[in-house]
């Protein structure tokens, strides 16, 4: 919080967010705890429930290997800090003191005391520390990496707020007010120079945010898609209220004829295409920005082997998206420009959990991701485990076809 502002006024507004149903889910450390030897069933302590799967409970093509980042309530090896519950969110950074090295910044989906944390690896991967950039937020779901260098940071209930932060902790993380405050999920930064954002609410908005000055994220425009998303043509109206407070009309309220998205996730951009998942309908958008429309680009579910969208990050090299499933068989799946859908990375065994924050280190050679859930300890406890997988990617991604698991 800054100086000045009310902690409790604060989390009044994440409990006000928050339906019965995902404060039970979202209850932290001690509610995990008190409820895990319910639910340690559908967990493996040691990750190896099925006979496919490595040491650590990864099933992954011939010739890729696995590794354990961290682990929720242990200490990130080789530094002094202790990983918070729900990993979500995450982007990679490049090292701009150490060549070929880079930073991981991980989001923590927790009421209250969510925040970021950041990984620093040396360029051959080691980890070399790891320190919290971002605390007392909450439910710190997705977000977005800037061309700047900055990690946005989502908060994921109503009049909740986008936190720019410095993946390497120089700079204290800065609340942007003027993206809105709402149910914020991910954001990215177009061709435009605009931010896009996405809503997880039943009815959640798409917005867009126009910086007086680009990459200055202080102050701007926010505006959110108005029309009928099955006829695809969009108009952009400004919202009268960004930044409304307790019992003020919500964002997705305030303009007649909003464009209602089901469950609106992750969302990622090239050039002029904004691609944004939407859990509800189990659906991925395309929106043009030259031509300002939006269509459906992909129906998940049967008989895809693509299964409860959730985060989304694209992949430049191959110009394909890798989306990450809520449910489904645990999967990190990769959508080609044509559509055809690969499974990549599986983690049986973790039916409570679900997939999160799939990128790719700055060089392309690591795959990194988390079971927000992962089963930690002996007793499985579903806290939370992030991932890194390295292997022959390029060879991967030449080949084609389907991928066997």
């Amino acid at each position: 919080m800054t100086t000045g502002e009310s902690q409790q006024s604060y989390e009044d507004g994440v409990t006000a967010g928050l339906s019965r149903r995902r404060l039970m889910k979202w209850s932290g450390t001690a509610g995990v705890i008190a409820f895990a030897a319910t639910v340690t069933s559908a967990c493996s302590p040691g990750g190896t429930s099925d006979p496919q799967s490595d040491s650590n409970g990864v099933i992954l093509p011939a010739g890729f290997t696995s590794r354990i980042i961290a682990r929720a309530g242990e200490t990130v090896s080789g530094t002094g800090l202790e990983f918070r519950a729900f990993p979500d969110g995450a982007a990679t950074f490049a090292d701009a003191e150490v060549p070929g090295g880079w930073y991981l910044a991980v989001n923590h989906e927790i009421p209250g005391v969510g925040g970021v944390s950041s990984i620093r690896f040396a360029p051959d991967g080691t980890i070399v520390d790891a320190h919290s950039i971002c605390a007392d937020t909450g439910l710190n779901c997705a977000g977005g990496a800037t061309p700047w260098g900055t990690w946005l940071t989502c908060e994921e209930f109503d009049w909740g707020h986008v936190w720019e932060c410095d993946p390497t902790g120089a700079r204290p993380a800065e609340r942007r007010r003027a993206m809105g405050a709402f149910c914020h999920e991910a954001a990215a930064v177009a061709s435009d120079d605009r931010v896009y954002l996405t809503e997880d609410r039943k009815d959640g908005g798409f917005y867009r945010f126009t910086p007086v000055a680009p990459g200055d994220l202080s102050s701007g425009l926010l505006e959110i898609a108005t029309g009928d998303s099955s006829k695809g043509d969009v108009t952009w109206v400004e919202v009268p209220n960004p930044d409304p407070t307790l019992g003020e009309t919500l964002c997705r309220h305030q303009v007649p004829s909003t464009m209602s998205f089901d469950g609106g996730e992750g969302i990622a951009t090239n050039g002029d295409l904004v691609w944004f998942s939407t859990k509800g309908d189990d659906r991925i958008w395309e929106y043009d920005i030259a031509t300002e429309r939006v269509v459906m680009r992909y129906q998940a579910g049967n008989p895809s082997v693509l299964k409860g969208v959730d985060n989304l990050w694209f992949d430049r090299r191959t110009g394909a998206l890798f989306v990450a499933e809520d449910g489904g068989d645990m999967e990190i799946v990769m959508l080609s420009s044509d559509n055809e859908a690969r499974a990549v990375v599986r983690l049986p065994g973790q039916d409570i959990s679900e997939m999160t924050g799939p990128c790719f280190s700055p060089d392309g050679t690591r795959l990194y991701f988390s079971s927000q859930r992962g089963p930690v300890g002996e007793l499985g406890l579903p806290l939370g485990i992030t991932y890194e997988v390295t292997g022959p990617f390029d060879e991967l991604f030449a080949a084609g076809g389907p991928v066997a698991l």
